[in-house]
């Protein structure tokens, strides 16, 4: 695939990767969780014979589903999805102790159709079902149900129609997650219902000063899909991580403009004038989840004036938060990277609060002027 996948669903981009390097992969979903476990349900990972992408916990757990997706593969096992209960004490020495059922899917560029389908909803933020014949039926065959549509088939009408009710039902709640339940009328063949409510990611980060830099080091470990910017291009390193895109311009307010809703936006340049310009322009949208400003009490004090002098309500600056860190935390190291790490912080403190939610009223109390 030449467009970039949305990473508002974790294991997407990884799969559709995976499969356009390889003829197939192994998705690795946990399924089902009883007591302590290292993940909740519907946390996935895609094995392939080159490389994994993501994780479901680590420890010897992790390594097991890894050596059996591999095993897989390798042996040339036919397409389909099939279970395995882990007692993770009793059986993999976890101190944990809960019972984890990892769902492992098997998947081959066949698998086109409804991938696409499960990525044109990550594209536009719509929640989805996709569901997954397990064990007594067809591996093969899958459901992708939003609100209102359904891509796919299980390859039997009757239990099509009685899986995309309760599909729904769970849509319409808040949860999302993984479960496995028991196909109508056959005790011998289970469905792996997953919902996903795509969350992106995106954060513009302004600057690759220190705190620039540290930061989008700090983002290359998160699930997040960064864009870089700064006008200095000899300043960017010669490698980025994967989520990291760098922009280098001299109008940097334009991907302001251009940005997605519900973006993060840290602003952290080298100039105090660029700074302000910066925080002028998108202060104009309203949508923003999050608008950081690096700087001193004093900075924030001396932008409010200048802002009100430009005729933004006291509300608008109020939207700002400055200066930026994690609240409640006594981070006080002026450290790039100690301010990095506070940075993203806040950051993913304020996603779990919004999240799915493109749009932020500024009242929010996250960003509550400090």
């Amino acid at each position: 695939m030449t467009e970039r996948v949305p990473t508002g669903v974790a294991w997407l981009a990884p799969l559709a990767d995976a499969l356009a390097r390889e003829s197939c992969a192994v998705l690795v979903v946990v399924a089902a969780a009883q007591g302590s476990t290292p993940r909740e349900t519907g946390t996935a990972m895609v094995v392939s014979a080159r490389g994994c992408a993501g994780s479901i916990g680590g420890g010897h757990l992790e390594h097991e589903a890894t050596r059996i997706a591999r095993d897989a593969l390798a042996a040339g096992v036919e397409c389909g999805t099939w279970v395995v209960r882990y007692p993770l004490a009793a059986r993999l020495g976890q101190c944990c102790g809960g019972v984890a059922t990892l769902a492992f899917s098997k998947v081959d560029r066949g698998a086109a159709a409804w991938l696409d389908a499960a990525i044109a909803n990550a594209r536009t933020n719509a929640p989805f079902a996709l569901v997954t014949r397990v064990s007594g039926g067809n591996g093969k065959k899958r459901l992708v149900i939003t609100a209102d549509d359904v891509q796919g088939s299980l390859g039997d009408a009757a239990l099509e129609s009685a899986t995309i009710v309760l599909a729904r039902t769970r849509l319409a709640g808040a949860t999302g997650g993984a479960t496995l339940v028991r196909a109508a009328g056959d005790d011998s063949e289970s469905l792996l219902i997953q919902i996903e409510r795509p969350d992106p990611f995106p954060v513009l980060v302004f600057g690759n000063g220190h705190v620039g830099r540290a930061l989008a080091r700090v983002l290359g470990a998160l699930p997040a899909q960064v864009t870089w910017i700064d006008s200095r291009a000899e300043d960017f390193p010669a490698a980025l991580p994967d989520n990291v895109e760098a922009v280098v311009t001299d109008t940097p307010e334009d991907e302001l403009h251009t940005a997605p809703d519900g973006a993060f936006v840290v602003v952290t340049t080298h100039s105090h004038a660029l700074d302000f310009a910066l925080i002028e322009t998108a202060l104009a949208r309203e949508d923003w989840r999050y608008i950081g400003l690096i700087g001193s009490k004093s900075k924030r004090a001396q932008f409010e004036r200048r802002l009100a002098a430009r005729g933004f309500p006291p509300e608008g600056a109020a939207r700002v938060r400055c200066p930026i860190g994690t609240e409640g935390v006594a981070i006080r190291s002026k450290h790039p990277g100690a301010i990095a790490v506070a940075i993203a912080a806040e950051l993913l403190v304020v996603r779990d609060a919004t999240a799915g939610r493109a749009r932020l009223p500024h009242t929010v109390p996250a960003l509550r002027k400090r």
